[in-house]
């Protein structure tokens, strides 16, 4: 599948006695689905997803899809310290027709994660995933940074796509680019080389539910399977959807607002940013601007969020990003304990950083 773009962790709601509060979670997915994001991903870590109970975990993954717009790929955080577990929440996560299944490592046993063992962990999964595997990498949280090596190694696995590295570390996505450029892979887009997910097609009522398309054997209108590998220019339709055949790599997306622009630079496709949750729009200008070839542009773009990016997510954390969302029209709220609500004087400076970036 093809994975680019802007895609915001997003937050989970709580009430003021810490329950979950769905309604505020419909309202904030409903909101992002009108943003030009490429994407949403649920239950990572800007969704306090440490927090939640097994049931909370599920419950927000079906509020979130059910009030998405059809047209966004949709992440499912599955990642637990045990392979099995981790399965079998990636298993309901398909069953609600999730796009992809974001994995962050397992950190809690450090001194047993060698290279091995984290090889025979995404592969149990990838093996038996019903949906394709993205690697999270997240070691100011975790405490443990995959090494490079290994993720190089498990982009050979065809069920493993893509990784959100959040290290920060701009010379670990250039190695990561770099040493997986010999992975190709055939990936259904619509016309215009936007991403076309499994249940996007499921939408066009085009395939039975339940059914995956092979990317050389899409369904017509007709009902006629296309048995010959079409060109990466030759239109199908499948029922309403018009799509088309790209080749892509393994997908390197990066999780440091404040350099997203050199991420891109160096072959990062896109970026999942804890940013993206108050800011989407000036994210995703930054993409936009790359991709337009106006650099200048794109580091104006970049430049007016390094600042903010920085303090509000690497340094002040959950409760930084949901003030920041109460200023931009989406629900924030506190974090469950023990996060802490912030002080007056921190959240005037927010507001400050905030001042020129609306959405």
């Amino acid at each position: 599948m093809l994975l680019n773009g802007i895609l915001p962790p997003i937050t989970t709601p709580f009430y003021p006695d810490g329950k979950v509060y769905y309604k505020k979670l419909e309202h904030n997915v409903d909101r992002y689905s009108k943003t030009p994001v490429s994407g949403i991903v649920v239950q990572g870590s800007s969704g306090e997803a440490v927090m939640l109970s097994d049931d909370e975990k599920r419950e927000v993954m079906r509020v979130a899809i059910a009030a998405a717009a059809p047209e966004k790929v949709m992440i499912a955080g599955c990642g637990l310290e045990s392979a099995s577990e981790t399965l079998r929440l990636i298993e309901y996560a398909a069953s609600l027709d999730y796009d992809a299944a974001m994995i962050r490592t397992p950190h809690f046993y450090k001194s047993q994660l060698k290279p091995e063992n984290m090889m025979a962990y995404y592969r149990f999964v990838a093996d038996r995933s019903p949906l394709p595997v993205i690697i999270y990498n997240f070691p100011q949280a975790t405490g443990y940074d995959i090494p490079a090596e290994v993720v190089i190694e498990l982009s050979q696995h065809p069920h493993i796509v893509s990784i959100k590295e959040s290290s920060g570390s701009i010379e670990k996505v250039k190695q990561m680019v770099d040493g997986t450029r010999t992975v190709k892979r055939s990936a259904t887009v619509t016309d215009r080389f936007e991403p076309v997910t499994t249940r996007m097609l499921k939408r066009a009522n085009s395939i039975p539910a339940g059914e995956l398309v092979p990317a050389a054997a899409l369904v017509g209108s007709s009902g006629t399977s296309v048995t010959a590998k079409p060109s990466s220019s030759a239109v199908q339709l499948v029922g309403n959807l018009k799509t088309r055949q790209k080749e892509v790599g393994f997908q390197v997306l990066v999780g440091s607002a404040q350099k997203l622009l050199a991420s891109l630079e160096i072959g990062a496709v896109g970026a999942i940013l804890a940013f993206a949750d108050p800011a989407p729009t000036a994210c995703y200008e930054i993409y936009a601007a790359y991709k337009d070839g106006d650099k200048k542009l794109a580091q104006e773009k970049q430049e007016r969020i390094a600042q903010p990016a920085t303090r509000i997510v690497g340094e002040l954390g959950i409760p930084g990003v949901k003030y920041a969302m109460d200023l931009n029209g989406y629900y924030g709220g506190n974090g469950r304990l023990p996060l802490l609500p912030l002080l007056a004087e921190t959240k005037a400076e927010i507001e400050n950083l905030m001042e020129n970036i609306k959405n």
